[in-house]
C-alpha cells in the first residue's frame, strides 16, 4: 500500500462509491501513535479479522433466532433484564463481551483442549461445535442449564482435570462431567450427564452449532443403526454409552431441535446447507431414577504423546506443593498448576482458545512459573523452540514490532541456567549474543535532545499500553536481557560479556536521563508509559523494572510513586482496572502491583492477592480481564494462563524469593494462617541458589519455627527469614530453621 499508484487507486475507487477515504483515514489515526515502522503485527491483525468474521456471522444468525437455546454468554448478554446485557443496534459483529468465562481439560501433552462453559457446555474441538445436556420432563418442563440461575460449578485437578456442573429447577436435576482420559493410547473426551426427575422425562444429549464464541457451524448430522453414535460432518464422532430412545434433527429453516423435542417423527439424519444443523439424542428416565448417560468424543486418530493412563500424577511429581490451611488459596494454586501443565504440551500457550497461539511475551512469565516450581522439563522442552524463531539478525520474532521479545527471551533463559545450575552450549552462546546484539541495534541514537534518545523505537509491544509508543516496558527488558546475556557469557564469551554489560550500563543511562525528564515534567517520579504520556494506566508496564527484572531496587521512589499512582487512580473494588483496550478488571497485572508491594515490605500486597483470589471463577481460571459488574469475562481467553502462571508466582514468592545474592523466605506468608495448628509448606521450589523446601510450624499462642532444606547448587546465600508479624531473623550458616519472636 506504501506503493503511490497503489494509495491513488485506492482512494480514487473509494470515493466514488461515496466511502471515506481510507488513506486518509489511516493517516489520522496513525496520527495518535508515534511513528513506527510497523502499525500493527500482522499477525494479531489476521486474528482479529477472523475474530470479527465470527461476530459478523454472530450478527446475522443469533438476535434473529433467540428462540433458540444458546450458550451461557447469549442467554445473558442477549437478555434486556440481565445485568450482562449489551444493546446491539450499532454494533456490527455481535461478539462475547460479558461471559468470556470457560475451563480447559485434557491429558498432559495432547494438543487438544477441550473447553467447558460456566452452564457445562462441552466444546471438544478447537473452536468447534459444542455438547450440552438438558432435561426434559413428561409434563413439558425443561431443563435448560444455560438459561438457569440455580447452578454450580468446581474443577478437580488431583486425579485428573475434570469440571463439573449441577444445575436444579423445580424438581428437576442435572449435572454433567467433562474430562479426557485414553482408551487404548487415544485421548478421548468424555462428557457425562446424570438427571434424575420427579415425574417420568427424557435426557437430552445435544448437539449444538455454538460454542463461546459463537456460531461454529454444523452441516451434517447422522445417527449410526445401532442408535449409538453421530458422525458430525462426515468426520468427528460422537458414541453414546447406551442407544438413543429417540432422535431429533432440524436445520435452519425449521428452527431449533429443542422446538421438536416432542415431534412423533424420529429422525436419522440430518443436513442444513447453511451449518445450522441441531440434533437431540433422547434417553427414557424413569420418576425418582437417576439415569447416566456418556458421550465419548475421540480427540485423535493417534495415540497420546504419553500414553500412561496416570500421566496427571507423574508429570507433576517432584513440583513444588504448596501445604496451606486456607482451602480457597490451596485450591487456586492446585488448578493453576493443572492449568500450567495442560498448556505447555511442548510450547507454551496463553489460552485454549482465543489465546492458543504463541507470543515471547506470554511464554517468558508462563516459563518462569514452570522452572519456579520445579516443572523444568516442560520449561525446557518450549524454550527448546526458540531458537528456530530467531531471525538472522537476532530477532526472537512471534509478532513482528514486539521490541519487548529479546529481552523476555533472554530474561527467561538466564532464569532457566540459573535454576538448574547449568551453563548454556554452544547453540545457545550463539542465540544468546545474537540476541543481546539485536538489542544493542535496534536502539535508537543517543545524540539528540528528544526525550526518547538512547531508547529502543517506538512500537506495538504489549497491546495493553496504547498506541504505538516508546514504551518504558521494551526499555526495561531491553536492560534486563543484556544483564542476562552478559552473565550468561561471562566464563564462555568473556568479551561478549563485557560488552554487553557496557551496552546495558549505556542503555539504563539513557533510560535513566529520560526519566528524569518526565519527573521534571509531571512533577512526581512516577514512570509513566513513555516518554510522551502523562500517568495512566499503561504506567501498569513500567513496574517491569520492579518485577519481574529486579532492575531496582525494592524500594526505589519512581517504582514506589508508580504503584500508588495505579493502586490511587486505576484500580477498582481492590483490582487494576485496565481501561485501555481491555476495559476490565486484570487479576496477573494486579499481581505485577503485588509483587512491587512485596518486594517492598508493604502489607497491601496481602489484599491485592485476596482480590485476585475473590475474582476466580468458580473452577480456579481468571479471564483475561474482567467485567467490573458482572464479574464475568469481558476480553482475551476466558482460561488465562498468564494469569495462572503469575498466582503460582505470587504464591512462590510468598515463601522464598531471591533478592540479589540473599534468599527471602516466608516474606508473604499470610499472618492469618499462623492463627491455627496445621504445618504451612512450600516446595522443593528451585531458585537461582538450589531446590529449597520450606516449612512453617505455627504455633497458636507462642512463636512459630520456620525451618528449610536445601539442595544449593554451591554455598549456601545469605537467608533472611521475614515472616509478617514477627521480627525479621538472619539464619546462620547451615542452621536449617529459626524460631521467631512477636513484634
Amino acid at each position: 500500500m506504501k506503493w503511490l499508484p497503489w494509495r491513488f487507486v485506492v482512494k480514487r475507487v473509494a470515493r466514488q462509491h461515496g466511502f471515506l477515504d481510507p488513506i486518509a483515514l489511516l493517516s489520522k489515526l496513525h496520527g495518535f501513535a508515534q511513528p513506527s515502522e510497523v502499525g500493527e503485527p500482522i499477525e494479531l491483525l489476521r486474528a482479529g479479522v477472523v475474530f470479527h468474521a465470527r461476530g459478523l456471522i454472530n450478527s446475522r444468525v443469533i438476535q434473529h433466532n433467540l428462540d433458540w437455546v444458546w450458550p451461557y454468554w447469549i442467554e445473558r448478554q442477549f437478555d434486556p433484564k440481565d445485568p450482562s446485557f449489551i444493546p446491539r443496534a450499532f454494533s456490527i459483529t455481535h461478539i462475547n463481551l460479558s461471559n468470556r468465562n470457560w475451563t480447559a481439560v485434557g491429558h498432559p501433552d495432547c494438543d487438544e483442549l477441550p473447553i467447558v462453559d460456566p452452564r457445562g457446555l462441552l466444546t471438544p474441538f478447537f473452536d468447534s461445535w459444542s455438547l450440552d445436556g438438558w432435561l426434559l420432563a413428561d409434563d413439558g418442563r425443561c431443563l435448560l442449564p444455560s438459561r438457569t440461575k440455580n447452578t454450580r460449578q468446581w474443577q478437580e485437578t488431583e486425579d485428573n482435570v475434570r469440571v463439573h456442573t449441577e444445575s436444579a429447577m423445580d424438581g428437576l436435576g442435572l449435572s454433567s462431567s467433562s474430562w479426557v482420559e485414553l482408551e487404548n493410547g487415544i485421548p478421548v473426551c468424555k462428557f457425562r450427564i446424570r438427571a434424575t426427575s420427579d415425574v417420568a422425562g427424557s435426557v437430552v444429549l445435544a448437539l449444538r452449532p455454538a460454542n463461546p464464541e459463537g456460531i461454529s457451524f454444523i452441516h451434517k448430522v447422522s445417527v449410526s443403526g445401532e442408535r449409538d453414535a453421530w458422525t458430525v460432518d462426515g468426520q468427528r464422532s460422537v458414541s453414546f454409552s447406551a442407544p438413543a430412545d429417540r432422535h431429533h434433527v432440524s436445520d435452519y429453516i425449521n428452527g431449533d431441535v429443542h422446538i421438536h423435542l416432542t415431534d412423533r417423527e424420529d429422525q436419522t439424519e440430518g443436513v442444513c446447507d447453511v451449518g445450522m444443523v441441531t440434533a437431540a439424542a433422547l434417553f427414557s428416565v424413569e420418576a425418582g431414577v437417576t439415569r447416566e448417560i456418556t458421550a465419548s468424543i475421540p480427540l485423535s486418530d493417534k495415540p497420546a504423546r504419553l500414553p500412561e493412563p496416570d500421566a496427571w500424577q507423574t508429570e507433576r511429581e517432584g513440583h513444588a506443593r504448596l501445604v496451606c490451611p486456607e482451602p480457597r488459596y490451596q485450591f487456586l494454586y492446585d488448578s493453576a498448576v493443572a492449568s500450567l501443565v495442560l498448556h505447555s504440551p511442548e510450547d507454551v500457550y496463553p489460552g485454549p482458545f482465543t489465546y492458543k497461539r504463541f507470543w515471547f511475551r506470554d511464554a517468558a512469565f508462563i516459563i518462569n512459573a514452570l522452572l519456579s516450581i520445579g516443572l523444568t522439563g516442560r520449561a525446557e522442552r518450549a524454550l527448546s523452540q526458540f531458537p528456530d524463531r530467531q531471525t538472522r539478525s537476532g530477532y526472537f520474532r512471534s509478532q513482528e514490532g514486539e521490541w519487548d521479545a529479546n529481552g523476555e527471551v533472554l530474561w527467561v533463559l538466564k532464569r532457566f541456567f540459573d535454576l538448574t545450575g547449568q551453563r548454556p552450549d554452544n547453540r545457545w552462546q550463539g542465540a544468546i549474543s545474537r540476541g543481546a546484539r539485536w538489542i544493542t541495534n535496534k536502539r535508537l541514537s543517543g545524540e539528540t535532545e528528544a526525550p526518547h534518545a538512547g531508547l529502543l523505537p517506538a512500537g506495538f509491544s504489549a497491546e495493553h499500553l496504547g498506541p504505538n509508543d516508546y514504551y518504558y516496558w521494551d526499555d526495561f527488558w531491553g536492560i534486563s536481557g543484556l544483564h542476562a546475556a552478559a552473565a550468561m557469557l561471562a566464563e564462555d564469551r568473556p568479551e561478549d560479556s563485557k560488552a554487553f554489560r557496557e551496552d546495558a550500563a549505556e542503555f539504563t543511562k539513557a533510560v535513566d536521563r529520560s526519566l528524569e525528564r518526565c519527573q521534571q515534567r509531571l512533577k512526581r517520579p512516577g514512570m509513566p508509559a513513555s516518554p510522551y504520556r502523562r500517568l495512566d494506566a499503561g504506567a501498569i508496564g513500567s513496574l517491569a523494572v520492579g518485577y519481574p527484572t529486579q532492575l531496582s531496587e525494592p524500594d526505589d521512589p519512581r517504582l514506589l510513586d508508580c504503584a500508588e499512582f495505579l493502586m490511587e487512580r486505576c484500580f477498582v473494588d481492590g483490582a487494576f482496572y485496565q481501561d485501555m483496550i481491555h476495559s476490565g478488571l486484570n487479576a496477573y497485572l494486579t499481581l505485577h502491583v503485588a509483587q512491587v508491594l512485596l518486594r517492598a515490605g508493604d502489607p497491601r500486597y496481602l489484599e491485592l492477592m485476596d482480590s485476585v483470589a475473590d475474582l476466580a471463577s468458580p473452577t480456579g481460571q481468571w479471564p483475561e480481564a474482567i467485567h467490573p459488574g458482572t464479574r464475568g469475562g469481558c476480553m482475551g481467553d476466558g482460561h488465562h494462563v498468564w494469569a495462572s502462571a503469575e498466582w503460582v508466582l505470587m504464591v512462590r514468592n510468598c515463601f522464598v524469593r531471591e533478592e540479589g545474592e540473599r534468599l527471602v523466605l516466608c516474606d508473604g506468608v499470610p499472618e492469618r494462617w499462623l492463627e491455627q495448628n496445621e504445618p504451612i509448606s512450600f516446595g522443593p521450589a528451585p531458585t537461582s541458589f538450589g531446590r529449597v523446601l520450606v516449612s512453617i510450624t505455627p504455633n497458636a499462642g507462642d512463636a512459630p519455627t520456620v525451618s528449610w532444606t536445601a539442595d544449593w547448587h554451591g554455598t549456601e546465600p545469605p537467608i533472611e527469614v521475614k515472616l509478617p508479624g514477627y521480627k525479621p531473623v538472619v539464619a546462620g550458616p547451615d542452621s536449617g530453621s529459626a524460631t521467631l519472636e512477636k513484634i
